[in-house]
């Protein structure tokens, strides 16, 4: 850590800023007062010391890369089980890894049974699973959560941290990555690695407009976040040869400033995340019938009804049926979208269907573009015939 500096000819080791600080970062060293991973930067030393001897430097320096190896994905549990994003990332992260010759790793913290789930996951492929496990870890808290993979980080030194893109990794990750000083990507959809183990991080920018390749050229570790549904899942492996191994957990590790009064597990509500078929709507439904006539074909297509955002904001869809960047990212076996224009706020949220097939009556509308079947017509002429063709298709 070298973003915080030590005057000599003012310091007397007075150990003020030892005493003082809040996350004991701070310890003697043979050659003086030492900074360790455990250090916020927040700038408490820098006040308290008597002699104006500490300085603290915003931006942080060059590192060299070749002491950051490998990839750390963190392993988010929900519900006693591994949350399904951790697979797609180990996939991911397998494919880069060969490239610069990287072992693929990965950081599970939680109470009992996490060492179990660890188990889980040396099937598809991965070298390490560090383990925390603690009771004080039962229940996400934000602090205690980041004191445990920054130690996991501090000790391996990863290049390129992975986490899922969840409503708890969206917490985790900047607090991770403000503590090293580094780049986070957020929302990635596509990641690869050049020769020179840089990750390009490809991700939607300027509304959606444009995908943006994002690299962290000169700090590490670099941190990303990917959406679920977006990447492939890992594949088994043959002959699995990883290991599990448990990590010390430290009461000040355990310890939060976050008081848990009461909880209550709050029912999941189904989403269009795991939906094989689903019908989407545009715009291009302009009125109740239409969004009727989709229903219908949704019911007989046996699929989810979905919705862009701007229907979403007009009151016909909710958000938890949504598509799009700031919505929810789909990989289903079928999407039959009727009246969407096909923004790439929408299309890269569901470009990795299997079949996409779209009706729109603009032969110019951008959906076409991504579509594997294009229906240049009127879809309340189109969307009653399929229906109808699903029906007796069913009857016979």
């Amino acid at each position: 850590m070298d973003l915080i500096r030590f005057n000599a000819a003012r310091c007397d080791l007075c150990g003020t800023c030892i005493r003082d600080c809040p996350f004991g970062a701070l310890s003697m060293g043979e050659r003086g007062i030492e900074v360790g991973e455990t250090c916020r930067m927040c700038g408490l030393c820098v006040r308290r010391c008597p002699h104006k001897a500490i300085t603290f430097e915003q931006k942080a320096g060059a590192v060299d890369k070749r002491q950051w190896r490998d990839f750390l994905i963190f392993v988010e549990q929900e519900l006693g089980d591994i949350h399904p994003v951790a697979y797609e990332l180990i996939g991911e992260a397998r494919k880069m890894a060969p490239k610069v010759g990287y072992k693929v790793n990965c950081v599970l913290v939680g109470g009992e049974g996490t060492a179990q789930n660890a188990e889980k996951l040396l099937p598809y492929g991965v070298d390490t699973v560090y383990v925390y496990e603690h009771p004080g870890f039962a229940g996400f808290k934000a602090d205690c959560y980041a004191d445990a993979v920054a130690d996991c980080i501090a000790n391996t030194q990863p290049s390129s941290v992975l986490i899922g893109a969840t409503s708890l990794g969206r917490s985790l990750a900047p607090r991770l990555s403000t503590r090293y000083h580094t780049g986070l990507t957020a929302d990635c959809t596509t990641l690869d690695i050049q020769p020179n183990t840089d990750m390009v991080q490809i991700r939607p920018a300027f509304g959606g407009n444009i995908m943006a390749q994002i690299l962290i050229a000169n700090s590490r570790p670099q941190f990303a976040t990917v959406r679920y549904r977006v990447m492939d899942r890992a594949k088994r492996v043959d002959k699995p040869t990883g290991i599990v191994a448990r990590c010390e957990v430290t009461e000040a590790m355990v310890h939060s400033g976050i008081e848990v009064i009461s909880s209550t597990l709050i029912e999941k509500k189904k989403t269009i995340e795991e939906a094989e078929r689903i019908v989407a709507i545009g715009r291009g439904v302009r009125n109740e019938e239409g969004v009727e006539l989709c229903r219908q074909l949704a019911q007989a297509l046996g699929a989810q009804l979905a919705f862009t955002r701007p229907m979403v904001e007009q009151g016909v869809g909710d958000q938890l049926h949504q598509i799009g960047l700031s919505g929810h990212t789909v990989r289903p076996k079928l999407v039959i979208t009727c009246g969407v224009s096909g923004a790439i706020q929408f299309t890269s949220c569901m470009n990795s269907a299997e079949t996409i097939v779209a009706i729109n009556s603009d032969p110019n509308a951008q959906i076409f573009g991504v579509a594997s079947y294009c229906i240049v017509d009127d879809l309340y002429q189109v969307v009653p015939k399929l229906t109808q063709l699903l029906q007796e298709r069913k009857e016979d």
